[in-house]
């Protein structure tokens, strides 16, 4: 047997932030992702994201990170982590957008509006998830 190419973790996670729609045992692993390989190239991927209008998206996903890397003992990742943070949230955009999920009903929508983490609504994304209901995501 063959083994596959291996991908780039920083492509794979914009590409993954770029989907309209993604499965969400896909979208709850890409903290971990980012967590994983927090010496991936981010300046590629923050000037990527930016390009695509999913820089909040990305900021989102490396909030969730940061969170559960504090819970480590590698101050490394989570200074990484951080320091990108603050990259991101220079350019946060005040448009409304999901987590990969655009085909989100209006219903489910307005719930997500009432109910989404502090996180979530700082970034303007309508998602529900928190890093303390990822415990798989965990190195």
């Amino acid at each position: 047997m063959r083994a596959k190419a291996r991908r780039n973790p920083a492509e794979v996670l914009l590409t993954a932030l770029n989907a309209a729609n993604l499965d969400n045992r896909v979208t709850e692993g890409l903290p971990w992702l980012a967590l994983a390989y927090a010496d991936m190239d981010w300046d590629w991927v923050v000037q990527n994201a930016k390009l695509l209008d999913r820089q909040n998206r990305l900021g989102f996903v490396v909030t969730l990170a940061s969170q559960l890397a504090s819970k480590t003992s590698e101050p490394h990742r989570s200074g990484r982590l951080r320091e990108y943070l603050g990259v991101l949230e220079r350019s946060r955009l005040a448009k409304e957008d999901t987590l990969c999920h655009d085909s989100l009903t209006e219903a489910e929508r307005k719930w997500l509006r009432s109910n989404r983490p502090a996180e979530a609504a700082h970034w303007n994304l309508l998602t529900d998830m928190k890093a303390e209901n990822l415990p798989h995501a965990t190195l």
